[in-house]
């Protein structure tokens, strides 16, 4: 395998393995904040363990997602030097606001929640949690705007062969960040909330703290229910949005290769084994279908790979333009399948919780279990199809992927930093799995033994 093969698996693995922790730290931290609410404003026990139950599994997620985050941004000056200097004065505004206004603050914020227990004011230690939740979501945000730049350039001009920014404001309101940021962040509600549902379906299926457990899932099920339907509408919103920016990865994703009218959604589809088929074997469809998700308008006309595919090398060059059209077709169906199957079973929940049967449904407690690994399959899929379906782009009609690799690193080195961060995650990996599922399947303590094992959490408000 080439240096670019290499660096291009390389950053792919770290950036799905990176991502199992966004959403999830995201997710719990606005979860444990709403907690502590109801703490606050009703002084009851429950909320409180509940709040120092489920901002323990929110730490242990941060703490890896900060290990793993600052892998990721290490290898855009080894692997990928010469795209960091081409898109050098486009991200370093992001990504200093990222870690400035937003990481900073988060971690200013999460170490006061920490250990102002029993120093600070119950008013103020709320607001830090809060403060905790919202600078999750900010950080978010600075680091989508600086991807979706990739997707969709704004507010540049070219200067001797390299991008350089005119408009921050345009960067920061780039309509693709929008869309990606609110698709993030109701899924990062999705998967911080079905994990909490799966831990709390299991312990009440053991009939183990059912006061706290109990309460836990009838706060998140109704946002895991509107978050679910919400995805699927911002999904549709930003499907019309991207074949307007990017119309070759949406007719890969549906296998569309010769431009027509009222094209349907294929549900199932095969060719040749090849990156770009440049047709179909078979293909059953929805008809009319694709054409109303892509553009609103159900005859409406939707442009095919092959015809893309002409019209970039007449205006580019020379090339293959399409993605691996298996992947995009793909990837996209895994998540599409997960954001349905997450919302009906969020609406499922909140119906139950609403008729005060949630405890008793057996079946649905046992089915909560295994569905919590839906959203982190679905979050996998959606940014392989954003990021494999743009190839050959890094930073789309700007700059080709194999001419951002790092010129001067072999492939041998490469190798070795793979090699070895793979084995370090998985050692983290098996780490911080055990320590999760252990605090997940001890439930939450007493007062008494959370003072005694961590006197700083002392209650003496």
């Amino acid at each position: 395998m080439t240096s670019l093969e290499l660096a291009r698996w390389q950053f792919g693995i770290v950036t799905l393995y990176h991502f199992i922790f966004v959403p999830l730290t995201i997710g719990l931290a606005f979860f444990t904040a709403w907690a502590q609410t109801k703490w606050y404003r009703t002084d009851q026990e429950k909320w409180l363990r509940a709040t120092r139950f489920w901002g323990k599994l929110m730490l242990i997620s941060f703490a890896l997602g900060v290990a793993t985050g600052i892998v990721q941004e290490f290898q855009f000056g080894m692997n990928w030097s010469d795209y960091s200097r081409f898109v050098g004065d486009i991200f370093g505004a992001p990504l200093a606001m990222e870690g400035l206004a937003a990481f900073f603050v988060e971690s200013t914020f999460l170490g006061l929640w920490l250990f102002g227990w029993g120093r600070l004011s119950k008013k103020i230690h709320l607001t830090t949690i809060w403060l905790v939740s919202f600078s999750t979501a900010l950080s978010a945000y600075f680091i989508l705007a600086a991807n979706s730049w990739m997707q969709h350039p704004v507010g540049y001009e070219m200067v001797d062969g390299k991008a350089e920014l005119t408009s921050i404001w345009a960067v920061m309101t780039n309509s693709t960040a929008l869309y990606a940021f609110a698709h993030t962040i109701l899924a990062a509600l999705l998967t911080g909330g079905m994990v909490i549902v799966a831990i709390s379906a299991w312990h009440l299926l053991r009939s183990n703290e059912t006061g706290v457990f109990g309460s836990s899932m009838k706060m998140v099920l109704p946002v895991l229910a509107l978050s679910g339907v919400l995805t699927l509408v911002v999904g549709h919103f930003n499907g019309v949005l991207m074949t307007e920016q990017q119309p070759m990865k949406m007719a890969a994703a549906d296998a569309v290769f010769e431009t027509e009218d009222g094209v349907g959604l294929s549900l199932f589809a095969t060719g040749d084994m090849k990156s770009n088929p440049e047709g179909v074997n078979r293909n059953i469809q929805v008809p009319n279908l694709l054409s109303f998700i892509m553009t609103g308008k159900p005859q409406s006309e939707v442009e095919g790979v092959n015809n893309l595919n002409e019209e970039y090398q007449q205006k580019y060059g020379p090339g293959e333009y399409a993605p691996i059209v298996a992947v995009a077709y793909w990837s996209w169906r895994v998540m599409l399948g997960c954001g349905f199957l997450l919302a009906i079973f969020g609406v499922i929940g909140w119906y139950l919780a609403r008729k005060d049967r949630l405890e008793q449904s057996t079946r649905f407690l046992k089915v909560a279990v295994p569905t919590a690994f839906l959203p982190f399959v679905a979050s996998a899929a959606g940014w392989i199809f954003a990021e494999m379906g743009r190839q050959p782009w890094v930073v789309f009609g700007l700059l080709k992927t194999e001419f951002g690799v790092s010129p001067n690193v072999s492939s041998t080195e490469v190798w070795i930093s793979l090699i070895g961060l793979t084995l370090l995650y998985g050692v983290l990996a098996v780490i911080a799995g055990k320590v999760f599922f252990r605090v997940a399947g001890q439930g939450p303590k007493t007062e008494d033994q959370e003072d005694a094992e961590q006197p700083h959490l002392g209650m003496a408000y």
